[in-house]
C-alpha cells in the first residue's frame, strides 16, 4: 500500500492550515458565502440540504485498518456515528460542523486521509478495480497506474479548474470491475503482442444528463506513455470543451460534437508534441519503485480447497450462501476475496457506522494482511483471507451486523443520498432501496434470481449510476410529486450499454409493484435459470416488460 512520502505530507500539512485559515475568516464574516464557496469545494466540502458534508478521498478504494479506524473517528467524533461510502470509492460524512472542518482534516492527515480534489473542476480521485492485487484474472495490479496518476494530478497547475469535473478510472483485470467506460478516461490493461504492458485508452464516458458510453481513441499506448498521453487528453478537452454551459461541459460532449477521429487526431497532435519533449515518459524504474509500494503479502502456500471451510458450510447454510456470493478466487491458491456487503435489510446502501468500521479495521487486521478495498458498488472488500479463515471471518461479520450474503445479488443495491440529503435531488432514493431490499429479502428468491444489479439515482446526475443498471430507477419530480422512472438492460462492465427507458415512471406507491413486475416477468420468460437477467434482456428486448408494467407496449408512452 502506498505510503504518504515527505512532499505528501508538506502537501497536506499546508492545505490543512491554508484552509483553517479560510474558515476563520468565513464564520468571522471577513469572507462571504460566495467567496467561500470555491474554498471549501477545493476542500471536499459541500453544504447540502441540513448541513455541510465533507467527502474524503480515498485513493484508488485502498486502505488499511489504521485509516478505516481513523474514518470510524471522524464519525463518531464529528458526525452523527456513520459515514457513507460512494461509487467514486470515498466516503462522505453528512452532518458536518464548518467550524469542525480543519479539526477533521488534520486528524485525518494523521492516517494519510485528506479531502483534496474530491469536488472543483478537477481531476477527481481515481478509480480501480476493487480486486486489484488479489483478483484470479488479473493482468496487472491497477493501483500502480492510479498512483501514478494521482501524484501527477494532485493540484495540477494547468488543469485545476478545467470547464467540468474530470474522472479516470483503471482497470487490470479481464472482467471491468471499475466501469471504465462511464469515466472521462477508461484505461485497461493489456499485453501487447511482444509481451509488452500498456494501455487501450478509451475517452469521452460518463453519466448524468447525457448519458454516454466512452470511445476508443487508443488500442494499445505503451506503459511508459501513461502520463504523456493522459496530458494530451486533458489539454484537448481544456482548451476546446465548453464553458458556456454547465450542461455540455465535459469531454464526452465535446467529443460528440466534434467527432471522433477529430479528437483523436487532436489528441494525437498533442501527444507527440509532448513526447518529443520526452519530459513525462515513465521510466521503468520510477514504475517499478512505485510497483513497490505494492508487492504481494507473503502469502502460505495452501492447498487450494479448504476442507475447514467445506465441513462449516455443511453444518451452516447461511455461511455456504455468503461463500457462493461475497467470497471470489483469489490469485492465490488457499486464498478467497471477501465482499463485505453493506446493503442489509433495513440498511442504507453504503453505510457503516463507526463501530462497523472498526469492526471491519480489527477483521481486516487479524485475517486480510491489514488489507481493505472500497467498492464502487458502496461496499468493502478484505482482498486477502485465507479460506481457513473465512467461517471465523464470517462470524465477526455476523457480529457487526454486515455479513449479508448478496453481492452481485437484487439487494445488492447501489443508492444515491437522494433527497434525504442533497439539495440537487429530487426524489429520495434510501427508502425506495430500503423498501426493495425488504420486498425481495428472502435469500431463497434471491438466489433464484441471480445476479441482477439495480441502481438508484435521486436526480438525473446520476450518482446512483442508474443508467448502467440492470434495473435502473431515476427520482424524478412531477409537479411537486416524487415519481420514478425504469431504465433497463444497462451495463457497466466490459460490455458496456446504457439503459432504455421502458416508459412513464411510477409513483412511491407503485415502483416497488413495478420492480417486482419486471423481476416477475424475466423469471417466467427466460430460457432457464442459467440465463441472467441482462442476457434475457439483449435477447429479447423491452416489449415483454412494457407489456407487463402498462398493459400494452404503446401505453408506456
Amino acid at each position: 500500500m502506498y505510503r504518504y512520502d515527505e512532499f505528501d505530507r508538506r502537501f497536506v500539512t499546508a492545505r490543512v492550515a491554508e484552509f483553517r485559515d479560510q474558515v476563520r475568516r468565513r464564520l468571522a464574516g471577513e469572507l462571504t458565502e460566495e467567496e467561500f464557496r470555491p474554498l471549501r469545494l477545493m476542500n471536499g466540502v459541500y453544504l447540502q440540504l441540513h448541513a455541510y458534508m465533507l467527502r474524503v478521498a480515498i485513493p484508488y478504494g485502498t486502505l488499511n485498518s489504521a485509516k478505516l479506524r481513523g474514518l470510524a473517528h471522524v464519525a463518531r467524533r464529528y458526525d452523527k456515528g456513520y459515514g457513507h461510502f460512494t461509487t467514486r470509492q470515498n466516503i462522505q460524512f453528512n452532518w458536518i460542523a464548518l467550524e469542525d472542518v480543519p479539526d477533521i482534516l488534520a486528524d485525518l492527515a494523521e492516517v494519510e486521509l485528506h479531502a483534496i480534489q474530491t469536488s472543483g473542476n478537477c481531476i477527481r480521485n481515481v478509480s480501480a478495480d476493487h480486486f486489484a492485487g488479489a483478483a484470479r484474472d488479473e493482468i496487472a495490479d491497477p493501483r500502480v497506474y492510479a498512483e501514478i496518476l494521482r501524484q501527477w494530478s494532485s493540484l495540477h497547475p494547468e488543469f485545476t479548474y478545467l470547464p467540468r469535473k474530470f474522472k479516470i478510472a483503471v482497470n487490470g483485470a479481464a472482467h471491468d470491475r471499475a466501469a471504465i467506460q462511464v469515466h472521462d478516461i477508461g484505461l485497461q490493461i493489456v499485453t501487447g503482442e511482444s509481451g509488452e504492458r500498456g494501455f487501450t485508452v478509451y475517452v469521452g464516458g460518463g453519466l448524468g444528463r447525457t448519458p454516454m458510453i466512452g470511445k476508443k481513441v487508443r488500442d494499445f499506448l505503451p506503459e511508459g506513455e501513461l502520463l504523456s498521453y493522459s496530458e494530451a487528453i486533458l489539454r484537448v478537452y481544456n482548451q476546446f470543451g465548453r464553458r458556456d454551459n454547465k450542461y455540455k461541459a465535459r469531454v464526452k460532449i465535446l467529443l460528440h460534437e466534434a467527432g471522433l477521429d477529430e479528437v483523436r487526431r487532436q489528441i494525437e497532435e498533442e501527444y507527440e508534441d509532448i513526447r518529443n519533449r520526452g519530459k513525462l515518459t515513465l521510466p521503468a524504474d520510477e514504475i517499478a519503485a512505485i510497483a513497490d509500494y505494492f508487492a504481494p503479502p507473503a502469502f502460505e502456500i495452501l492447498p487450494a480447497r479448504s476442507e475447514k471451510l467445506e465441513r462449516a458450510k455443511v453444518i451452516d447454510a447461511a455461511l455456504a450462501a455468503f461463500v457462493e456470493r461475497n467470497v471470489a478466487e483469489h490469485r492465490t491458491p488457499g486464498y478467497g476475496i471477501v465482499t463485505v456487503s453493506l446493503k442489509a435489510t433495513g440498511a442504507v446502501p453504503g453505510d457503516a457506522t463507526a463501530d462497523q468500521m472498526d469492526a471491519i479495521a480489527d477483521i481486516a487486521e487479524r485475517y486480510s494482511f491489514d488489507e481493505l478495498r472500497v467498492s464502487h458498488e458502496q461496499n468493502l472488500v478484505l482482498p486477502h483471507v485465507k479460506l481457513d479463515d473465512v467461517p471465523e471471518v464470517f462470524a465477526a461479520l455476523q457480529k457487526a451486523g454486515v455479513a449479508a450474503g448478496n453481492a452481485g445479488l437484487i439487494t445488492d443495491i447501489i443508492c444515491c443520498p437522494g433527497l434525504d440529503y442533497c439539495s440537487l435531488a429530487n426524489a429520495r432514493s434510501i427508502p425506495l432501496a430500503q423498501r426493495i431490499g425488504e420486498r425481495f429479502e428472502n435469500i431463497a428468491r434471491q438466489h433464484d434470481i441471480g445476479d441482477l444489479k439495480i441502481k438508484i439515482s435521486g436526480c438525473i446526475n446520476a450518482c446512483g449510476h442508474h443508467h448502467v443498471a440492470h434495473i435502473g430507477i431515476l427520482g424524478v419530480d412531477r409537479k411537486g410529486e416524487e415519481f420514478y422512472q425504469i431504465t433497463l438492460g444497462g451495463s457497466g462492465d466490459e460490455v458496456a450499454s446504457i439503459g432504455s427507458i421502458v416508459g412513464r415512471g411510477f409513483s412511491t406507491d407503485d415502483i416497488v409493484d413495478a420492480v417486482e413486475t419486471v423481476v416477475n416477468t424475466y423469471i417466467a420468460q427466460r430460457s432457464g435459470p442459467e440465463e441472467p437477467f441482462l442476457a434475457f434482456f439483449r435477447r429479447v428486448g423491452e416489449s415483454p416488460f412494457k407489456e407487463a408494467l402498462y398493459g400494452t407496449a404503446s401505453a408506456a408512452a
